[in-house]
This record gives C-alpha cells, sequence and structure tokens, in this order.
C-alpha cells in the first residue's frame, strides 16, 4: 500500500509539472509584425558573459510564451514576462557566440495567442567588464543629496552601494560626492569628490585611504572631471566654477555651466599640484588620456568677458556662443612635462560645441558628445555622440547608437569592444545606461538596454544612472570605511609650478 501510495504520489507530481512547464500554443493568429518588446533587444548584439536579456510587451499581455534556439539549444519561457534563468541563458549564449539566438514570441490578448515574426539576439565572443560603476540620482536639484555611487555586476543582477552621500550628511549640512573615477578599470585604485559638509577628495589606493584637501590659492579649485594616468599616479583635473540656471521657455530646462576652468595635474605619491591650463580667456575642461598615457586630450571654450559685471550672468546671457573644441598636448612620462597644445576638432567652426572625449583602447576612435553649446549635454535635448577616426582625423555622427533625445556620458571597456553611454531616449527625463558593440573597422550595433531581472524595473525606478565607468571587478571597501575617511581631516595639498620627475 505504501509503495502505491509513492507512485501515486510521484505521477502527480510528474503531471503537475508537466502541466506546468512551457509549451507553445497550438492555436494562435500569425502577424508579420515584430514584437513590440520592452526593453527593445530585437537585433541587439550582446557580450557573452552579459546576464539574462528579460523583456515584456509594451502592453502587457495575459500571458507570453517565447522560444529560443541557439543550434540544437532551446529554451522556453512563459509567463506575462520573460524571465530566463541564468544558468538556461548561459548555455544558450555559449552555443550562439559569434552567431545568433532565433527568438519567437508568443502574446495572448482577450484570450486569442498571436505569433509575432521572429528575430534574432546576436551573440559576440568579446567580454565585457564584470562590472559598472554610476551614480544613482533622481532628475531634481532639490533631491541631489540622496544619490550613492553604486555597482553593478553585468554577468548577473547584483548590484550593492560603494557609497552612499547620507552617511556624511547632517540635518542642515548636506553632502554630494561626484566624478568617481579609476586607474585602468582598476576598483582598488578610485577617487571621487565630496563636496559641501566634510567635503574633499577621496582617492583609495590598494587598500589605503586618504581624503585630500585640494583647494589652494594658487588654483581655481578643487579638482572637479578626473583622469588617471594610464600607468602613473598622477591625475588631472579641470578646475571649474559652476553654477546652474533654469529657464522657462527653453526646451532645456536647467543649464548648467563653467564662468571659469582650467587644468591641473596632481601628484597622488608627492601630494603636490600644479596648474597645466589657466588662460582666462579659455574654459578648459575634461580631460582625458591616451591609451599610452603619452597624450592628453581636453576640451575647451574661447570666451572672453566684455566687462567686469558678474561672469555668471555673462554666460548666462551669451550661452550659445560658447562652444567647446577638442585639443591634446603630448606629455613625457619621465619629466613630467606637457607639450603646447593642437586642435583636434574644431566643432566651434561647424557651430557646435563638443565635450567629454574617451579614447578607445586601441587609440583609433576618439567618442564624444556634441551639441549646439554649452557644456553640460547632459541637459541638452540635442545631445549626441560622435566618433572620431584619428587614424584619417575623419569625424561622424554615430546615427546607429544615438536617438531623438539625449546621449552624453559614455565610457569604453577594457577590450575596446564595448561602449556604454547614458541616454534618455525612453522619456527624457531618466538616463539609462545602454551598450554598444563596435568592430575592429568601427561598425556600430544597435544599442540595448541594461538588463534587469524584472523588465519593467527601469520603468518603474526614479532615478538616473550618471557617469558609467567599466571596472575589472567589484569595489570591496565598504560605504562605511569611506564614510570614516570622509569625517576625518583633509591632508592640504602643496601647490608646485611644474611637476616633480
Amino acid at each position: 500500500m505504501l509503495m502505491m501510495r509513492q507512485i501515486l504520489t510521484f505521477l502527480s507530481v510528474v503531471a503537475l509539472l508537466a502541466a506546468c512547464s512551457p509549451h507553445v500554443p497550438d492555436d494562435y493568429t500569425t502577424s508579420r509584425q515584430e514584437p513590440d518588446i520592452y526593453p527593445d533587444y530585437k537585433g541587439v548584439t550582446v557580450p557573452v558573459n552579459m546576464a539574462p536579456l528579460t523583456f515584456e510587451m509594451t502592453h502587457e499581455a495575459e500571458q507570453m510564451v517565447a522560444r529560443f534556439t541557439a543550434g540544437d539549444e532551446e529554451l522556453l519561457c512563459d509567463g506575462n514576462k520573460i524571465q530566463p534563468s541564468q544558468s538556461d541563458w548561459k548555455r544558450l549564449v555559449e552555443k550562439a557566440a559569434d552567431k545568433s539566438i532565433g527568438v519567437e514570441v508568443f502574446a495572448r490578448y482577450d484570450g486569442q495567442w498571436t505569433k509575432y515574426k521572429p528575430f534574432d539576439i546576436y551573440v559576440s565572443k568579446d567580454s565585457i567588464d564584470p562590472y559598472l560603476s554610476y551614480r544613482l540620482i533622481y532628475p531634481s536639484y532639490v533631491s541631489y543629496e540622496e544619490l550613492t555611487i553604486s555597482q553593478r555586476c553585468l554577468e548577473n543582477y547584483d548590484e550593492s552601494v560603494i557609497y552612499d552621500n547620507i552617511l556624511c550628511s547632517e540635518e542642515g549640512s548636506g553632502q554630494c560626492i561626484n566624478c568617481h573615477n579609476y586607474q585602468m578599470y582598476n576598483p582598488a585604485r578610485m577617487q571621487f569628490h565630496a563636496r559641501q559638509n566634510m567635503g574633499g577628495t577621496l582617492i583609495a589606493y590598494d587598500g589605503k585611504m586618504r581624503k585630500i584637501n585640494m583647494s589652494n590659492d594658487s588654483i581655481l579649485s578643487a579638482g572637479v572631471y578626473p583622469a588617471w594616468h594610464p600607468t602613473l599616479n598622477l591625475i588631472v583635473y579641470s578646475t571649474n566654477k559652476t553654477s546652474q540656471t533654469f529657464q522657462v521657455t527653453d526646451p532645456n530646462k536647467i543649464e548648467v555651466f563653467d564662468s571659469e576652468s582650467d587644468l591641473i595635474a596632481y601628484d597622488v605619491e608627492r601630494n603636490e599640484v600644479t596648474n597645466i591650463e589657466n588662460d582666462p580667456n579659455e574654459m578648459e575642461v575634461f580631460p582625458c588620456w591616451s591609451p599610452n598615457g603619452k597624450t592628453l586630450y581636453y576640451c575647451s571654450a574661447h570666451f572672453e568677458y566684455t566687462d567686469t559685471t558678474d561672469h555668471g550672468k555673462q554666460v548666462i546671457k551669451r550661452r550659445r556662443e560658447v562652444k567647446y573644441n577638442i585639443y591634446r598636448k603630448s606629455f613625457d612620462p619621465v619629466t613630467k612635462t606637457f607639450g603646447e597644445r593642437h586642435l583636434v576638432f574644431d566643432a566651434a567652426g561647424l557651430d557646435m560645441s563638443a565635450t567629454l572625449p574617451r579614447i578607445s583602447p586601441d587609440g583609433r576612435w576618439l567618442v564624444f558628445t556634441m551639441g549646439k553649446y554649452g557644456v553640460f549635454h547632459i541637459w541638452h535635448r540635442d545631445g549626441d555622440l560622435w566618433a572620431l577616426d584619428l587614424k584619417s582625423n575623419t569625424p561622424r555622427m554615430l546615427n546607429e547608437i544615438n536617438s531623438k533625445d539625449t546621449e552624453s556620458y559614455h565610457s569604453w571597456s577594457s577590450n575596446g569592444r564595448w561602449l556604454v553611454f547614458s541616454s534618455r531616449r525612453h522619456d527624457g527625463e531618466y538616463t539609462r545606461p545602454f551598450f554598444a558593440h563596435v568592430d575592429k573597422n568601427g561598425k556600430w550595433s544597435k544599442p540595448f538596454e541594461l538588463p534587469c531581472s524584472d523588465p519593467d524595473y527601469h520603468r518603474q525606478f526614479m532615478k538616473c544612472y550618471n557617469v558609467p565607468e567599466f571596472m575589472k571587478g567589484p569595489v570591496t571597501m565598504r560605504p562605511r570605511e569611506f564614510a570614516d575617511v570622509l569625517k576625518g581631516d583633509a591632508v592640504p595639498v602643496k601647490y608646485v609650478p611644474k611637476l616633480n620627475p
């Protein structure tokens, strides 16, 4: 009797599992249209080590079934959202490496199933760096203190906080953190700034942390936008007097601008700082090193003040005159000396403004953001990504990855095959990270949005992803460790006329 009960129980479980297993519907109509899914992963190229792509119908379906095929590997998923497991997805992409995954989607509305036109997801053997870090911040200046620097494992959905701004904020005395940066994708060598309460520049280097007071009478301000040298313990910063204003009739409701800005170099080991560029008629910003560390790229706008009135008011009044070009300076790593500046890209000659230059690891491509005017294109709806071929000196707009709204902050993967960038393409308000593959000939793929375990997550999430940076691993220092250092005294920087070799 006991044996019979066990057999019946086993058969019941098998029947239940069979009933619950995903299966393709038998009765359906066929559509000539591809499914309207969110996120849009139709025809994208993904790295072989990317987390599973999840999606749903743009208009919620009663039920969905998706059939993924790669060679002889087949994966069926169902539900009102398609959410492959980590293990199933890994088997699928490994089978499809340098090939494609075929996707068939069935959706049920009002009890009727529809089979949509199949589409492909291309899988590249070019892997992506396993981690991405970014600031998470509300798109409103009134809530800027509630922000974190966070990190996400791109091979799964794990996210953690590197540092929480609120840890050093007190009642009536808030803090703001910005501009995290790493030396050659190394999470053990990072820096970020804290402003206002307990402010200073925090530098973490191989397990040791210091808080630096970089303010000095001989430089314009403490360091703002950083670029860590690829091999030397040297960081170039822009120093900026930054303000913002609010516009009632302009489509760009917030204007963030510099009234002055220079370039400085900071020797981390010697704790010494010096000016590189401080022409009063030039506003230099956004430094960036070449991969070999022998050339410094940056942006600069020529702007002459007509009188001694408030400089900020002049910039706002004449804001459409502010046009940034891209320049470069040679650098000798032995003597730590910089050469004269040379024009790389004349955006002003096109009546445009170029910012945020980033050089590919092979030194071939310079990707930058271009808009009609100004420096902070993240707030400009006309901001687009451009690429300059440094071999042929040919620029072009990256229509393959741009949208009708803002594209801005971007960075290269360590192998130079992937670009991550911030885009407001969905709603014009919230920036989300997108990834695009580029081959050695400069051919770009259709970009894809950062995958989430719940495909609806980004439509519900009310913070922006800001300054995405690739990393070769996670930051292991805990938020409280950073906070303890920031609560301590800052080491004052020493100004020198030139760097010591």
